[in-house]
């Protein structure tokens, strides 16, 4: 069943891009618009409803569980190092790249001006965003972590850090707790969360419509902007750099963390998680896939669910791999085409900063772009230049997507591997 499903997804990638050529081709937006695209806005939405429900309940089900708690710290800090490692590791890669090619000075001077017209808006929304974050204390984010009123941040899914915390802290409070006075509360979750992975199962029968619908949509909306026509060989160089780091993620730096160290087969895990894949690709959101990944994790990795509903919801909100080296690449570029030569010095903060920004993005299409301008300004370079990426973002933000799952579902892997849990 679930390599029936992969093979229809596939399907419905490749249709949809020949969709979305073709209707472009005859000048159908509107029609993309009004009857194709809402299907694929259905299938982002039921993903997204079951998100947050999904994190509840089998954060507190899991953890609520171990009655070890050395246990959980060891769970904790391994997670929390591999994520440090692996985003660092992938910020590295990305300046290296970017330092070899130098996408940035193939850019033309008088095309800087069309593309900050052309995106100047965007620019505006994204700035102002960074504006509001970059202000705050150093200590910000500490503060930000507890929820005022849980209900609030359930609504939000930019909040889901929050939603994490009070989750977890719930949890603590049931293992710490008599068993039998709190027995009834924790089958409570265990069955509300058998229920939505059931939910996630039916919802993965809607994913070749949604997935078709998604790439029709976006493949119309660059034709009728001309983007992809008007993509100078800068643009081309700087494209093919981050996806070369991306695949150099996928294909050498996971698979070695799961031979070396998880002793798992790498063939295995790759085939198991193609699904998982092609829904992040589609979807270009970690929080939208996660109910997936938590079904492959858990069904055919066999990774326990307490450690698979402790890592997985933590990563789809601080790992970032594929987020971070795009962010390390970018800024380099944006700093090449506008004329600078960054100093060792200078790079080594964008390797700081990259790291910490990709913990602060939130797990939502685009939010990369928010996390650059903090970059930028760090750097003290203009955040406008980020109007020379915003044209070819789209493509890579769904690429370093799938980066950004396939970390996690490593991640939970090895981390599950390294405290002796047998599966």
């Amino acid at each position: 069943m679930q390599r029936r499903l992969a093979l229809w997804i596939l399907i419905a990638l490749g249709a949809g891009f020949l969709a979305g050529i073709g209707l472009g081709f005859l000048g159908l937006h509107q029609f993309v618009k009004d009857w194709i695209a809402p299907f694929g806005e259905i299938f982002i939405r039921l993903l997204q409803m079951v998100a947050i429900p999904l994190i509840i309940t089998s954060l507190i089900s899991g953890v609520a569980h171990l009655s070890d708690m050395a246990r959980l710290s060891k769970l904790g800090l391994l997670t929390i190092s591999y994520y440090i490692f692996t985003t660092t590791v992938a910020i590295v890669i990305g300046l290296v790249l970017v330092n070899i090619t130098q996408p940035g000075k193939l850019f033309p001077p008088d095309q800087q001006e069309i593309f900050r017209e052309q995106f100047k808006h965007q620019v505006e929304e994204k700035v102002s965003v960074a504006q509001e974050v970059s202000v705050s204390s150093p200590l910000r984010f500490l503060v930000d972590l507890v929820p005022k009123n849980i209900f609030q941040s359930v609504e939000d899914n930019k909040k889901m850090l929050q939603v994490i915390f009070f989750a977890l802290f719930l949890g603590l409070a049931l293992a710490m707790s008599p068993r039998n006075k709190v027995q009834t509360a924790i089958k409570f979750f265990e069955g509300l969360n058998e229920a939505i992975l059931k939910m996630v199962e039916l919802i993965m029968l809607f994913a070749p419509i949604g997935v078709f619908a998604l790439m029709t949509s976006i493949i119309v909306d660059f034709s009728r902007g001309g983007e992809i026509s008007s993509m100078l060989e800068a643009l081309g160089t700087y494209m093919l750099t981050v996806v070369l780091g991306l695949f150099l993620l996928i294909l050498f730096l996971y698979p070695s963390i799961l031979k070396f160290i998880a002793k798992f087969s790498p063939i295995k895990f790759f085939k198991e998680m193609y699904p998982v894949q092609m829904v992040a690709f589609s979807t270009s959101s970690s929080a939208a896939t996660l109910p997936v990944t938590m079904k492959v994790v858990t069904e055919k990795l066999r990774v326990p669910e307490e450690t698979a509903s402790f890592v997985l919801p933590l990563g789809a909100t601080i790992n970032m791999d594929g987020t971070a080296l795009y962010q390390a690449v970018a800024a380099v570029f944006i700093a090449q085409a506008m004329g600078w030569d960054l100093t060792v010095s200078q790079q080594a903060t964008i390797v700081l900063t990259a790291t910490l920004a990709s913990i602060g993005a939130a797990a939502v299409p685009g939010a990369g772009i928010v996390m650059l301008v903090i970059i930028l300004q760090a750097l003290g370079i203009g955040p406008a230049g980020i109007a020379l990426i915003l044209a070819v973002d789209r493509p890579l933000d769904m690429l370093r997507t799938v980066v950004n799952v396939t970390s996690d579902a490593t991640c939970a892997v090895t981390v599950s591997k390294l405290i002796n849990e047998k599966g």
